[in-house]
């Protein structure tokens, strides 16, 4: 099922959760709704199931107006963070609920909800535990369950608010990993909401990275990733060091960014010279070299060396930075540079993207300059 939503607005008081939102979910696709905590991921959620009423809009499913149908009669499942299984029914009780509750004329026979609870717990590999209750389950588990239980009913739409959000990291993990395995075996059209960027980017084929009741940018994982239409985007995504500057334009170097009394190498595009810009690097988009007589790069003193796994990590520091520099080299590039924690270097960028100056702190960012 499409899901259309159209100028969609919603205040709580003064509070703008949604700001004139227009978006569509395709049909069969798993979409992640990313954003920091009060960006209005949450309640765009609630719209579309329809336990939220918006102030202006409309909700289309399959290009039919959904706005004023009740709940049960969008045909939506909804899997909430902290599972809302009932603690007093055993698992496939828990699991059986949505079909028992349906209108004398159409629900099943207990022969058809027993084989359905069934298939179902075998599907989220959980049959075993079909005679246990909420509080023997692991937290893992109980999400599993949660997730049978908005199957049970065949929803046309699957809603899962920060679903893992509630559980440690290992299991998370593991979960995520599952939950796109299950996706692809159903291909039931699926929203998620989480302010996990890994979870999102890991699992989902659509992210729609929202802040301040606006949608910021849309695309797959790797396009929101790799090209960020705005410093919002560029700095959630990730890790990330800011650059202040001036654009100037360079002869034998070319373009550069003049920070402080320093030079960091750019592409100053449609820029003008002397133009106020920030650049954002990631920390893999930085090199350091260790010897730099006239070098064009920011001079900068290595502070730490964080080697985990096959990266490591430098934090840096120079005169103008208010925040430490991350750059990330291989262990292979780290142990021929032979670097040493108080260290001199000089700092060069492969790869920056320029903003225009704004004012006031950018959100979500490793560094400022």
């Amino acid at each position: 099922m499409r899901i259309l939503v159209r100028d969609l607005s919603k205040r709580f008081g003064q509070f703008v959760a949604l700001d004139d939102i227009t978006l569509a979910f395709p049909s069969g696709k798993l979409t992640a709704l990313l954003g920091p905590s009060g960006c209005g991921k949450t309640t765009l959620l609630r719209v579309i199931a329809g336990l939220e009423t918006p102030d202006h809009g409309r909700i289309e499913f399959s290009d039919e107006d959904a706005s004023q149908r009740a709940v049960r009669e969008r045909g939506v499942g909804f899997v909430f963070q902290h599972y809302a299984l009932f603690r007093h029914m055993t698992v496939f009780d828990n699991v059986a609920f949505g079909l028992r509750v349906k209108p004398r004329k159409e629900r099943p026979s207990e022969d058809v909800i027993r084989k359905k609870v069934h298939e179902l717990l075998d599907l989220v590999q959980l049959d075993w535990l079909a005679h246990r209750y909420p509080s023997q389950l692991s937290g893992g588990q109980r999400q599993r369950i949660a997730l049978a239980r908005a199957l049970a009913v065949e929803p046309k739409v699957l809603l899962l608010d920060e679903p893992f959000g509630a559980l440690d990291a290992k299991v998370r993990k593991e979960l995520r990993r599952w939950l796109r395995n299950l996706h692809d075996t159903l291909h039931l059209t699926s929203i998620f909401v989480t302010h996990d960027q890994e979870e999102a980017l890991e699992v989902a084929d659509h992210v729609v990275l929202m802040n301040r009741g606006r949608v910021e940018q849309i695309g797959t994982p790797q396009q929101v990733y790799d090209h960020p239409a705005s410093r919002f985007v560029y700095g959630f995504l990730g890790s990330v060091n800011l650059f202040h500057g001036r654009v100037e334009y360079g002869r034998a170097e070319g373009d550069v960014l003049r920070v402080g009394e320093h030079r960091l190498p750019v592409d100053a595009g449609e820029f003008k010279f002397g133009a106020e810009a920030v650049a954002y690097a990631r920390p893999y988009d930085l090199e350091i070299e260790r010897h730099f007589p006239g070098g064009v790069g920011l001079p900068a003193t290595v502070r730490r060396i964080l080697a985990i796994g096959p990266m490591v990590r430098l934090e840096l520091e120079t005169q103008e930075a208010t925040r430490p520099i991350e750059v990330e080299l291989s262990r292979i590039q780290v142990n021929s540079l032979d670097l040493q924690p108080g260290e001199q270097v000089l700092v060069r960028a492969k790869n920056v993207k320029l903003f225009p100056h704004e004012g006031g702190e950018p959100q979500e960012v490793d560094n400022e300059l």
